[in-house]
């Protein structure tokens, strides 16, 4: 089974990026990783020695943070709602 159905990624998509083919937005590409993130977590509680996707999710949380740095440079107000929208930072 797939991590994120075409449905739910579109439905990701249209709620941070403002419709279901804005792909590229920063806000979209950093709820997708953020569920992404969630999913990965989730599967290294129950298998803790799956070394190879703890390498993945620690690649992953660098890919966001990037973003996040990104998109907290160019634009803080966006910044500063999509971490409290995501329930980030706490």
């Amino acid at each position: 089974m797939p991590y994120l159905t075409t449905e739910k990624k579109a439905s990701i998509f249209a709620e941070f990026g403002g419709n279901a083919t804005n792909t590229g937005s920063i806000e979209a590409q950093v709820a997708l990783l953020t569920e992404r993130i969630s999913q990965i977590s989730k599967h290294l509680q129950a298998n803790k020695h799956d070394h190879s996707t703890q390498r993945g999710l620690m690649m992953l949380v660098g890919k966001r943070k990037r973003l996040l740095a990104y998109m907290q440079k160019h634009n803080l107000t966006g910044y500063r709602a999509l971490i409290e929208k995501l329930g980030l930072r706490k």
